[in-house]
């Protein structure tokens, strides 16, 4: 793999799912504004768009720790293997130690977010501590820092930031229609039929909205995952401790409470895995686990 070409790949990502953002933001604006019955909604919802992304992108780090129930690590005697692990994986990778949180659940899985690998945070649930060996734990450390070394963190960050406003804007649209407060603007036959073409995308924006979000989700493409396991092989030098940590965690049948929707594509695996969805393999993030151990194993 060519790990500069992929880090690249990884910022072009950034600026198209930006531009993909703006268009969607501003094209389910237009219609509630059109609903509304002023178009002087529209630069409202634009500054409310680049507000949200603005502050969403800068504290990323303190809003997914605080939607995952993380906590910091203020006693680094309680967890000291961990923060040996990370910090000789920051040495390894030569990036900044980044922040370290736990969340307080027996399911095995971790994350990495935060904008750069200045305000990078990597957080592995207490699952990992006690279910995982030192040499597994390593491994699952150096995936995440693979993560922020690549790029990956800001890609999922601003993806996670994507599936969290089109459903609140889709929500809200839905809500219009069920409950009133669509006026249009013309009462002319020609402006009726505008009207009645606006209701119609509208409503499309309304249901397909939430799909679009997912799919956005999906292009947080697999290849990400594999890129950061060769990345973590690579930082160790012992693709065996993530190959068997996945081996681990590929058994593991708990579902990590704190995990949702929004959030699930920064783990490790998929942390709602165990949930039978509909469709659910078409709109996964992750590669399968077997194929990662696999290519581990053959390094």
């Amino acid at each position: 793999m060519d790990f500069y070409n992929e880090i690249s790949s990884n910022n072009r990502m950034t600026f198209f799912l930006f531009l993909l953002f703006f268009a969607l933001l501003f094209a389910i604006g237009y219609v509630i504004s059109f609903m509304l019955g002023s178009y002087i909604y529209v630069p409202i919802f634009g500054f409310i768009a680049i507000a949200y992304a603005l502050v969403s992108y800068y504290a990323s780090d303190s809003i997914v720790t605080a939607i995952s129930g993380a906590k910091p690590v203020a006693d680094e005697s309680k967890f000291e293997t961990l923060h040996h692990v990370v910090e000789e994986i920051a040495i390894a990778s030569g990036l900044p130690k980044p922040r370290v949180f736990v969340i307080e659940d027996t399911a095995i899985n971790a994350f990495a977010t935060g904008r750069n690998p200045k305000h990078a945070v990597i957080c592995v649930t207490t699952g990992c501590l006690t279910r995982l060996n030192r040499a597994q734990l390593t491994g699952v450390v150096a995936h995440e820092m693979s993560h922020i070394r690549n790029s990956d963190i800001k890609v999922m960050t601003i993806a996670a930031i994507l599936v969290g406003v089109t459903v609140l804007l889709s929500d809200l649209l839905l809500r219009m229609f069920l409950f009133g407060g669509v006026k249009g603007n013309s009462d002319n036959k020609e402006g009726n039929l505008v009207f009645i073409a606006m209701i119609a995308v509208g409503l499309i924006l309304a249901v397909l909205t939430p799909l679009i979000a997912q799919l956005i989700n999906f292009a947080i493409s697999r290849k990400r995952e594999y890129l950061a396991d060769a990345s973590a092989a690579q930082l160790t030098r012992y693709p065996e401790g993530l190959a068997s940590a996945l081996e681990v965690i590929s058994g593991d049948k708990e579902i990590l409470e704190a995990a949702n929707k929004a959030t699930a594509h920064l783990y490790i695996a998929n942390p709602l895995r165990g949930q039978k969805l509909w469709m659910q393999n078409m709109f996964d993030t992750h590669p399968p686990i077997a194929d990662r151990i696999a290519k581990l194993r053959a390094m």
